[in-house]
């Protein structure tokens, strides 16, 4: 992270004393070699746990990684894993989004395990979510001070979270350990209550390695954690509403509901010489979205205020957000779909866009 954050200070050993003796030169030199030979044979014996049967694969272990107490437990993502694509695209949607949110106070995040880990980063970007102020220290040195302050931010998280039913699964410990999966486990969550105007891939798994020590031995496991399921059960936390109902209980009725639709929007777009067949897919690009509205309030868009012939993601998220922009100008309720939902071909949330036209406009010749 680029942004300049103090660390704690890494403490060096003292200065020999010059009159320091042979006997004591050669005493520190031999301890020095019983401890490395510790280490060595511990991370021995911890690859040769993760090696075990109870393993299906090799997983390189760092010397730190294996110096665990009788009955502690360490996790860590196994390699292929973190090779996956899938995987990989969503560490990048995530740091970039923190990015852009945190843009204004020169915060550049790299690693997203080894730049949230202290607090300092957490509490900007959630005091730019949730437009508040945490009452914590600016600066933090001390391993205490950082759990301190991490604890104050997980808490307003939680304050946040828990009342919409999310399963918390990260603590204190696990993010200041810098454990990646717990530390995407709350991004996630953040991203998806704040509604990001980022595009989550779905279905993302990793496979965690459980390692722990029992009666002097290491022991490992293979664990697999959901990041994330479908945008349509991460988003639809928040969305309980006629058209959850409709397509849960009455699918059936689901198909008058578009005819109806469908005949609105053309009565309107007809005037253009446009028709539409498909709700799903020909307002994902937003031209007839904003169109419409040029339509339905009765003025001329000019062109340079959106792509008619948009090219990829990012111009059809910029569409669809203007015809969003358009409806508020219109005294419309801001929409509870996500412009990147349309976009992304989500029927329900298209239709929710609709639909709040359709009750606003639908007596207008």
């Amino acid at each position: 992270m680029s942004s300049a954050q103090p660390r704690s200070p890494l403490l060096r050993p003292p200065k020999m004393k010059k009159d320091e003796s042979f006997l004591g030169k050669l005493g520190g030199t031999l301890a020095r070699k019983k401890k490395a030979r510790e280490v060595s044979d511990l991370q021995e014996e911890g690859k040769n746990a993760i090696n075990s049967p109870l393993s299906p694969a090799a997983v390189d272990l760092h010397p730190e990684e294996t110096l665990l107490e009788e009955n502690e437990e360490r996790t860590m993502i196994d390699p292929t894993s973190k090779d996956n694509p899938r995987f990989k695209e969503l560490v990048k949607v995530l740091t970039d989004w923190i990015n852009d949110v945190l843009v204004e106070e020169r915060i550049i995040v790299k690693q997203l395990e080894e730049d949230l880990y202290d607090g300092q980063v957490l509490q900007k970007l959630l005091e730019k979510l949730a437009d508040c102020k945490l009452n914590v220290a600016e600066v933090t040195q001390s391993e205490i001070g950082q759990k301190q302050k991490l604890q104050t931010v997980l808490e307003a998280v939680h304050d946040l979270l828990r009342p919409h039913g999310w399963a918390l699964q990260w603590t204190v410990d696990s993010i200041h350990g810098k454990n990646l999966v717990a530390t995407l486990h709350l991004l996630v969550s953040l991203a998806t209550h704040f509604r990001a105007p980022i595009r989550l891939p779905e279905h993302v798994s990793v496979q965690v390695v459980v390692v722990r020590k029992r009666e002097g031995l290491l022991h490992s496991s293979h664990v697999t954690e959901e990041l994330t399921t479908s945008t349509e059960m991460m988003m639809g936390r928040f969305e309980r509403d006629a058209f959850d109902t409709l397509f849960d209980h009455a699918p059936d009725k689901l198909s008058l509901v578009k005819k109806s639709l469908i005949t609105f929007v053309n009565k309107h777009l007809n005037k253009l010489n446009l028709e539409v067949t498909e709700l799903e897919t020909q307002f994902a690009d937003g031209v007839y979205l904003v169109l419409l509205m040029g339509l339905l309030e009765d003025y001329f868009v000019p062109l340079h205020n959106f792509y008619l012939t948009p090219d990829g993601f990012d111009q059809k998220v910029h569409n669809v957000s203007f015809a969003f922009e358009l409806m508020l100008d219109g005294g419309l309720k801001k929409p509870k779909a996500r412009p990147e939902d349309v976009v992304n071909l989500d029927l329900k949330s298209t239709l929710r866009v609709l639909y709040n036209l359709f009750t606003k406009y639908k007596n207008l010749e």
